[in-house]
């Protein structure tokens, strides 16, 4: 009902949505003031995204009622609810492609930079440029093409567009799940800023800790429902864990053997590979059933390093080599064909058809297998994405579902279930937990040990220091594009060891 308070900025109540067969909000409720700092938690599939793509006007409600400023609320877009100051960072990219960064700021709304039908591109890239001064951001030209710019500068851009237009309520979505320290240290002042201005927030993380940091109140959801609120000093790690998966979760979720442990056979190998100023003369050997970690800070190095090991891009220097099969990985056809799966950084730009179905997805690195006389073996293929999905417990309403309707755990579960499908023995883990949930990493980590265990050898990249030390049986430890140190797995092995080579 109305609450005709004027300190109430958004209220949501009794709102319910269901995606075909799955529900994925039933009856929920919640209240963001102005000035507040609201998380909003659970795990992947609990309906976080689901409500936001209500409140901004993504997805309607089957049932239930939305006020906004004292005002029933019914967007009609999401462009709809920016023109009535409600803006949100994604944790995707959420710029496009071929336009500067102007334009991308502008996006929308270039007839006020308008006259006789046509767009004055000077004053509009004049205002854009001050709007990224105004927030600090120094390095990046208003006048550039997007592409041009890192995932991190990216960000910052679209942090510039959300707060261009000065919004009431600002939603940020796992939006520092991919950034450096640096980068979710400018996020953290602009949610800062943003409260003490008077805007509502409303933060959405898997970073626990994230929101001990910065929320006056934490709302959790389990499958699609209300679960709690928690306020000022009851926001405790331990209590969210046990919330949002509904028991006592511990940390012991990684391998329990603290020995490296592998067979001898080298499956992989790299000899002083380069890539311009990306990385430069690494070699390395990939053992039968290693899991292999490459850390080190965001820009090291270790990101492209990941694509050049698939044969994603022509080397200037060197090779990979899969020593079995005296077979050079020069690109990603043959990587694929000898069975070595990629899981990218960005799994929605790199990794993903979001337009297609599950079973697309899962069975494309697979089709000349599932083909007789030149022709898709359909019913064959319906199989193996049933089987894979069903093994990686993918939640679903079938496997005809659109992957784009699916939660970022639930698609990562997707990538990782097509490499197993097309038989591969070595995999190429890019940050294979990000942007996951508590409970979903558990389950990866879970796969990883399992896929060990029958002799298949992963390298994962990855910037979270306990789940190198976790999961890895060797560490390689980056900098400035270069192998700076090396560790096997031991109980002596420390965050402390690894950071001092790091930096």
């Amino acid at each position: 009902m109305k609450d005709n308070n004027p300190e109430i900025l958004v209220k949501v109540e009794g709102i319910s949505k269901t995606f075909g067969s799955t529900k994925a909000l039933v009856n929920v409720d919640l209240e963001v003031k102005r000035g507040e700092v609201r998380g909003l938690i659970g795990e992947n599939g609990s309906g976080k995204s689901t409500l936001v793509s209500m409140i901004t006007g993504v997805n309607k409600p089957d049932s239930g009622q939305m006020w906004y400023k004292d005002e029933i609320h019914k967007p009609s877009s999401l462009l709809d609810s920016r023109n009535k100051g409600i803006s949100i960072l994604v944790q995707e990219s959420g710029t496009i492609n071929g336009l500067t960064v102007a334009e991308n700021m502008f996006l929308g709304k270039e007839a006020s930079f308008g006259k006789a039908g046509m767009v004055n591109v000077k004053a509009m890239t004049a205002q854009a440029q001050r709007t990224l001064g105004d927030m600090g951001i120094t390095d990046i030209k208003a006048g550039d093409l997007v592409e041009a710019y890192s995932f991190e500068e990216r960000k910052l851009i679209e942090v510039a567009t959300a707060l261009g237009t000065n919004p009431d309520l600002l939603i940020v979505d796992e939006t520092t799940t991919a950034l450096s320290q640096k980068g979710r240290d400018q996020i953290y002042e602009i949610i800062r800023n943003s409260s003490k201005e008077g805007r509502g927030v409303i933060f959405i993380s898997h970073d626990l800790d994230e929101l001990v940091l910065l929320c006056d109140s934490v709302t959790i959801l389990r499958d699609g429902q209300y679960v709690d609120t928690l306020r000022g000093e009851d926001i405790h790690v331990d209590k969210m864990r046990t919330l949002m998966i509904g028991r006592d979760l511990t940390d012991h979720y990684y391998r329990e053997a603290r020995e490296e442990s592998h067979g001898d056979r080298v499956v992989l190998e790299a000899k002083h590979i380069s890539y311009g100023e990306k990385f430069r003369d690494i070699s390395f050997q990939l053992y039968e059933g290693e899991i292999l970690g490459i850390c080190g800070l965001t820009d090291c190095g270790m990101h492209d390093l990941a694509k050049g090991l698939f044969g994603g891009m022509k080397l200037d220097r060197g090779e990979v080599v899969l020593p079995d099969k005296r077979v050079v990985v020069d690109n990603t056809a043959k990587a694929i064909e000898n069975g070595i799966g990629y899981m990218p950084k960005d799994r929605d730009r790199e990794s993903m058809f979001l337009g297609a179905s599950i079973e697309d997805n899962i069975v494309l690195p697979s089709l000349d297998n599932l083909k007789v006389h030149g022709l898709i073996r359909k019913k064959k293929a319906r199989r193996l994405a049933e089987e894979m999905a069903q093994k990686l417990s993918v939640k679903m309403s079938g496997v005809t579902q659109l992957t784009k309707e699916l939660s970022g755990g639930n698609k990562q579960k997707v990538v990782v279930a097509k490499w197993i499908a097309n038989n591969s023995n070595i995999f190429i883990m890019d940050c294979p937990t990000r942007g996951i949930d508590i409970g979903v990493k558990a389950a990866i980590y879970d796969l990883m040990t399992e896929l060990k265990d029958s002799g298949k050898s992963m390298i994962m990249i990855s910037e979270e220091m306990p789940e190198v030390l976790g999961m890895a049986d060797r560490v390689l430890i980056m900098k400035d594009g270069r192998v700076s140190g090396e560790y096997s797995r031991s109980e002596g092995l420390t965050e402390n060891k690894i950071i001092k080579v790091m930096i």
